[in-house]
């Protein structure tokens, strides 16, 4: 199955990025997905479910550890390929 997952950290801060959000965004960019698009309101990453749902358990720790009072995601099935 393959996964699509949005999200975004806050507090936001329109001048500097914040730790929380530089955070979530390394899990991201290093993690074996595919379609990754980093922006400064929101980000998306596509891949396999299994590698999907492991970077958003580190998207969470991470971003909750630097800092965040709340992350917004969704994850939406986007096909059957890959795992």
């Amino acid at each position: 199955m393959r996964l699509r997952v949005e999200f975004t950290t806050e507090p936001f801060d329109l001048d500097d990025a914040p730790p929380h959000a530089l955070a979530a965004r390394e899990v991201i960019q290093v993690a074996e997905l595919d379609a990754v698009d980093v922006g400064p309101f929101g980000n998306t990453a596509e891949g396999g479910a299994d590698a999907v749902l492991t970077a958003v358990d580190a998207l969470l720790r991470r971003s909750l550890a630097e800092g965040a009072t709340r992350v917004s995601l969704q994850v939406n099935v986007i096909g059957e390929g890959g795992q």
